[in-house]
C-alpha cells in the first residue's frame, strides 16, 4: 500500500468521516481558510489513481468513496513505522512509545489491560 502524503491523508481523513462524498463536501469540511477547489480536486484524482477512493458518477458530477479503510491504511502506515525505525520489533517500539509520551498511569493501566486481554486471547486460541 502506498503512503500518502500529508495533504491526501487530510483528504482521507474528510472521506473517510463522511463515507460518501462530493467534492463540495470534502472542500465544505476543511477549516478556513479552506484550500482552493481546484486544489482540492486534484488531491482527489491523485487518490483515485493510487487507489484509495473510488467515484460513482452522476452526470457530470463524481460522488467519492473510500476504498481502504481508515483502520486497513492505519495498520500498514504503523507496519512501516515499526519497521523502518525499531528493526520490526514491536517491543523496541512499545518501549519507545512508553518512555518518550507523557503517558499517565491510567493510560498505561488501560493498555496493560488490553495486553492482558490480548494475550489471554492468543493463549486460548493455542490451546
Amino acid at each position: 500500500m502506498k503512503e500518502l502524503t500529508k495533504a491526501e491523508e487530510q483528504v482521507m481523513n474528510i472521506v473517510w468521516k463522511l463515507e460518501k462524498a462530493f467534492l463540495k463536501d470534502v472542500v465544505d469540511e476543511f477549516p478556513e481558510p479552506r484550500p482552493a477547489y481546484t486544489t482540492i480536486s486534484t488531491v482527489m484524482r491523485v487518490l483515485v489513481k493510487k487507489d484509495f477512493i473510488a467515484y460513482n458518477t452522476y452526470g457530470k458530477v463524481h460522488e467519492y468513496f473510500p476504498k481502504v479503510s481508515k483502520e486497513d491504511y492505519f495498520k500498514n502506515h504503523i507496519g512501516g513505522v515499526i519497521k523502518n525505525f525499531f528493526d520490526g520489533s514491536f517491543n523496541q517500539f512499545a518501549s519507545f512509545f512508553t518512555n518518550s509520551q507523557n503517558a499517565g498511569v491510567d493510560e498505561l493501566e488501560k493498555v496493560k489491560k488490553m495486553l492482558e486481554n490480548k494475550i489471554d486471547e492468543l493463549k486460548k486460541k493455542d490451546e
